[in-house]
């Protein structure tokens, strides 16, 4: 049973709780308006020539136009089971729990429930035993109490809070799509090194096999009188030379099947088979649609997370102005005491409050201001960070399409060399054998088709390098990507 509100408490609640669905219409601080829209963005780029780059949308499983069915399924792994994408996603995860704390303050009141069973007397009881000549007894007392409490959210604070909660929610999603984009192009590099390597090792056997046929033949031709002490030791030379070369591939080829396995979510001794059996790496059919400046900017996650934390940023501001003004609190108890359970829950043993309480820390105006201007300052350095991403992200794709551009003309100035000091090896081996050239000619013509099949390896590798490149500064690969995982180690 509840004894009636008095009038004057009851019209002042009554006023408050009308005025107060007004009064929460007004958030102070600044409205944040999207920055994107106003940044300058080309509508091609520079370096696009018709030899790299296509006209056309951005692929965005993009390592599907090598054709590769073990590649695919490379990416796919990694990108389920990446232990970087695993910490990407508990990051969102939280995000989104913070975000769901801030929503709960908003719209929720807080409660507390209170049980407490004593025993004792008091300093009241002893006095007034002692003025009766007799002893104070100890007594029980059993209460419960539930309080609630709810902000009135005048000027926007919680609002505020939730605004910064659901853009940092944002950028946490971004983030985990920026990883994603640079967790596909590592793992393409490491298939596509692994790949490259192979190629080097198995051409490094080849010359070996070759350099040491070379020095038997010479010895053998010395021992006839037909060759030199001094072609024998260069013949030698040349042939250790080519055995230094076969292993530091091999450790070149091993290391890059190690780092695809960690890639992959694996321990580095689980070795990848596809990737250890590769020995030519991937080539691209066509050049690669490259898009425009516009969709550039909107499909870097990379760029979406610094404008969403500078939206975070913005609403943060709101947060530390509403600290200025006072806070609007309706409160609630109801309790219940007496010396037994059953007497607690009486009409003599219950009462209840209820009511408006206003408060205003006014000795923190000054560190008040200080946080506005402290969220001010975060403010631009967010937006000068945004600006320096939508830069650097139109830096990314002019450097890769260049680097790619003057990478393929070397490449086919170096292929050409090949042939040519490879053609040149058989014409002096020809002239050797037929007596018309020197063991000299013929050991300079192995070194220089060695020398430029080595420059062709390391071209190639580049130039997939640089393919690669392109591919993670267009910031592709994330919309198509799987959940990622939550096991451990792939054993």
């Amino acid at each position: 049973m509840s004894a009636p509100l008095h009038r004057p408490v009851a019209g002042r609640l009554a006023t408050l709780l009308l005025a107060a669905p007004l009064l929460a219409g007004c958030a102070v601080g600044p409205d944040y308006r999207p920055q994107l829209a106003r940044e300058p963005a080309p509508a091609s780029f520079v370096a696009a020539t018709p030899a790299v780059a296509a006209p056309g949308d951005v692929v965005d499983d993009w390592w599907r136009l090598y054709e590769d069915p073990a590649l695919d399924r490379l990416v796919r792994e990694a990108l389920g089971a990446n232990t970087d994408l695993r910490v990407a996603a508990a990051n969102l995860a939280k995000a989104r729990g913070v975000l769901s704390e801030a929503r709960n303050s908003l719209y929720t009141p807080a409660t507390q429930l209170g049980v407490s069973a004593t025993e004792g007397r008091s300093a009241t009881a002893n006095a007034f035993a002692a003025l009766q000549g007799r002893e104070a007894h100890a007594s029980a007392v059993d209460t419960a109490s539930f309080t609630a409490s709810y902000e009135v959210d005048l000027f926007g604070r919680l609002r505020r809070g939730v605004e910064a909660a659901r853009a940092d929610r944002q950028a946490a999603q971004a983030a985990l799509d920026y990883a994603r984009v640079a967790v596909a192009a590592d793992t393409v590099r490491a298939y596509v090194e692994a790949c490259a390597y192979g190629e080097a090792y198995e051409a490094a056997r080849s010359s070996q096999a070759i350099a040491r046929a070379t020095a038997d033949i010479t010895r053998q031709r010395a021992s006839l009188g037909g060759a030199s002490q001094f072609d024998v030791t260069r013949a030698e030379a040349l042939a250790s030379q080519a055995d230094a070369a076969a292993p530091a591939a091999l450790a070149q080829h091993q290391a890059a099947v190690f780092s695809l396995s960690v890639l992959t979510g694996r321990p580095p001794e689980a070795i990848i088979q596809d990737a250890a059996a590769c020995m030519r790496p991937p080539q691209l059919a066509a050049p690669t649609p490259v898009g425009d400046g516009a969709s550039l900017l909107r499909r870097r996650p990379d760029v979406r997370e610094a404008e969403r934390q500078l939206a975070g940023d913005v609403a943060r501001i709101g947060v530390a102005t509403a600290s200025l003004f006072p806070t609007i609190t309706l409160g609630g108890v109801v309790s219940a005491g007496g010396s037994t359970p059953d007497k607690a829950f009486t009409y003599g043993g219950t009462s209840f409050s209820v009511g408006p309480a206003v408060t205003w820390n006014i000795p923190n105006l000054l560190t008040a201001r200080a946080r506005v201007s402290e969220s001010s300052a975060q403010a631009r350095a967010s937006l000068a960070r945004l600006d320096g991403a939508v830069l650097n992200a139109l830096k990314d794709v002019e450097t890769a399409l260049s680097g790619l551009d003057g990478e393929r003309q070397r490449n086919a100035a170096l292929r050409q060399a090949r042939d040519q000091f490879a053609a040149a090896e058989g014409l002096a081996r020809q002239r050797y054998d037929q007596g018309s050239a020197s063991f000299l000619d013929l050991l300079d013509a192995q070194r220089s088709r060695q020398g430029a099949e080595a420059d062709l390896a390391a071209s190639d590798l580049r130039r997939a390098d640089a393919e690669v490149a392109l591919f993670r500064a267009l910031g592709g690969g994330w919309r198509s990507a799987p959940a990622v995982t939550e096991t451990g180690v792939q054993r």
